[in-house]
């Protein structure tokens, strides 16, 4: 390539704002050079650069954004310790079918059984093929939308709820909540209602939400939302975190 064109071109990557473009160019020429490749391939070759780098970079974004407690990958969940685990519907879970569908999933089981790793697991995966996604626990999502209520920002803090392509609420049922909080959190998951997905994991069989919801209609009104086309997994194995602790002193 003659010098002139490529200090035009790298002038004009770098206004683009196509950095990665910008730093291949001179070794994609290179490289066509030595190879003789086609004008087309060389292209491909040098868009193909930039894209893998964006989705990386976004990848990397949504997980920042989703603020996992932990990162735990499905392949490090043991399938072995879960027998009566469906894996082939977690794996089908783990593509993010179920989020175009805006169905949601609902893992029900002691605590230990490791319902909060399969929910990060199917909420990274969901980062990796470009949704965006938050964890939070219910009661931090109630005490959020209180704080916001106070602060006469809730309807900013509703909509932004709303609007994640999967949001995960993790230990539904340990903490019961106040009378308000328990209305903002039904008002999110409203505004979500066929429209984005959530998952659920609670330690409580549906019969004693209003335990958690206090209210028994807005409890029952809720249960209708969400158990709607809903995956629901029963996760009754024992504890994982038991079994370990066990081993351990064994």
């Amino acid at each position: 390539m003659n010098p002139a064109v490529q200090a035009v071109l790298t002038q004009h990557l770098k206004t683009l704002k196509l950095s990665t473009m910008e730093k291949e160019l001179e070794g994609q020429i290179r490289q066509a050079h030595e190879a003789a490749c086609g004008y087309d391939e060389f292209l491909l070759n040098l868009v193909e650069a930039e894209v893998q780098i964006r989705q990386e970079n976004g990848r990397k974004r949504r997980l920042k954004e989703a603020r996992f407690p932990m990162q735990k990958p499905l392949e490090t969940f043991d399938f072995e310790a879960a027998p009566d685990l469906d894996a082939r519907l977690i794996k089908e879970l783990s593509t993010g079918t179920f989020i175009k569908e805006a169905r949601n999933i609902i893992l029900i089981g002691k605590s230990g059984a490791g319902k909060t790793h399969l929910a990060t697991s199917i909420g990274m995966e969901a980062c990796r093929y470009g949704h965006r996604v938050r964890f939070i626990t219910g009661c931090g999502l109630a005490n959020e939308l209180t704080e916001a209520r106070e602060q006469q920002a809730l309807g900013r803090m509703i909509k932004r709820y709303a609007g994640y392509g999967l949001l995960i609420l993790d230990e539904l049922g340990y903490v019961p909540f106040s009378k308000i909080g328990a209305e903002l959190l039904f008002q999110v998951l409203t505004e979500r209602h066929e429209r984005r997905s959530i998952i659920i994991t609670t330690n409580l069989g549906f019969g004693d939400w209003t335990q958690v919801f206090g209210d028994a209609n807005l409890t029952a009104a809720l249960l209708d939302r969400v158990t709607h086309r809903a995956h629901i997994i029963q996760c009754n194995w024992d504890s994982y975190r038991l079994k370990q602790t066990l081993k351990s002193r064994g």
